[in-house]
């Protein structure tokens, strides 16, 4: 029996995909839960798992192709019979021959090249245009088409900075007592809880308490409507070979330490492997952004609309601070909120960026919730 492979049911805020790279060729056996093909969206990754076991009879949409929610990609039969079983004499194995896509033979032909000696960079070990531009010359020009999630990246900053008066206040903190905290209690931390007592989950208990004092900063325009949050739901963004995505915790304010170091870890492994679900990647009322993983010292962050303010750490260094009239060292950071000055005043920014550096260097406050 023949039966369709469809795209899946993608969510009402995407409207397309990009079908990425096919595990199966026409003629080849798929078993059933076998991934066939890879399907980007501007969010994540989908697998399509073959809904029975099969031959791929025909390849109706190639890779690279738009497609939308529904659509036939390829067909399967039920009834085609699996691959032969392999002989008791070793078969003769041949060496593959590089595949070259059209526009690259055109280039090879007329610089007279040999294709044996050009290396493919594309899937497959498919050998481009550009392989053969870079065989044949020492200086190039490569024109790599943006993921699906770049082009959605670059919209949205756009839209960002297009749509919002955008502006960044910043303070420092003295980290010590964080460090003490999580020095003392950090083994205890892991054996109970079975996850490491990392600094974010610090962050975001802060950062919750500013938006529960100033809860503008956790609200978004609608036309000329403000919007109060009544819940919180901070996005975390997480850097990819991909891009950068915002998985977000939801009801982050009934959260333990503990839950959102776990969940933390799991959005950042999952991130890395493109498993996260577009509903774990849509909505969110506020974003925190750590360039400090990458050596940031300092930086202004880009809104994540239509949220109103976003808080961005940055890397902790050793730094001479003043104690009680003396220049003592200790770990400092430095802290960036940006905010939307339509929505929110510089007085509330900067207000609750203090909160959030006082309960910081006093942990004790958020443990206590005062």
């Amino acid at each position: 029996m023949l039966i369709e492979i469809k795209v899946p049911q993608l969510s009402e805020s995407v409207s397309e995909a990009t079908l990425l790279a096919w595990h199966k060729k026409e003629g080849e056996h798929a078993s059933r839960g076998e991934n066939l093909i890879d399907i980007e969206t501007d969010k994540i990754v989908l697998e399509l798992p073959a809904v029975e076991s099969g031959v791929i009879t025909k390849i109706l949409k190639e890779e690279g192709s738009i497609v939308t929610s529904g659509e036939v990609i390829a067909m399967l039969d039920t009834a085609g019979p699996e691959k032969k079983a392999a002989s008791s004499e070793p078969a003769r194995i041949e060496p593959e021959k590089p595949v070259l896509m059209p526009a690259a033979k055109k280039h090879a032909d007329e610089r007279e090249l040999k294709i044996s000696e050009i290396k493919g960079t594309g899937r497959g070990g498919r050998i481009t245009k550009e392989d053969v531009l870079q065989a044949g010359s020492g200086r190039m020009e490569r024109h790599v088409p943006m993921s699906r999630l770049r082009a959605r990246i670059a919209q949205r900053l756009l839209e960002s900075q297009r749509n919002a008066a955008i502006l960044t206040t910043f303070n420092e903190v003295n980290m010590q007592a964080i460090v003490d905290l999580r020095a003392r209690y950090r083994d205890e931390f892991e054996k109970k809880h079975g996850v490491k007592l990392g600094f974010m989950s610090f962050f975001v208990k802060a950062a919750l308490s500013a938006l529960q004092r100033f809860p503008v900063l956790n609200a978004s325009i609608e036309g000329n409507d403000i919007v109060y949050h009544d819940y919180y739901d901070v996005g975390i963004a997480v850097g990819t070979e991909r891009g950068l995505v915002v998985p977000v915790l939801r009801d982050a304010d009934q959260l333990s330490f503990e839950d959102i170091e776990k969940r933390i870890a799991d959005f950042g492994k999952r991130a890395r492997e493109a498993k996260l679900s577009l509903e774990e990647l849509e909505g969110g009322t506020f974003s925190i952004t750590n360039g400090g993983i990458f050596g940031s010292m300092l930086s202004t962050p880009i809104i994540n609309p239509p949220q109103s303010a976003i808080l961005g750490i940055h890397s902790m260094k050793d730094r001479p601070v003043a104690e009680n009239g003396q220049v003592v060292i200790r770990p400092v950071i430095y802290l960036a909120l940006s905010y939307d000055h339509r929505l929110i005043d510089g007085r509330e920014a900067v207000q609750a960026l203090v909160a959030i550096k006082e309960d910081l260097e006093d942990p004790a406050r958020l443990l206590l919730e005062i």
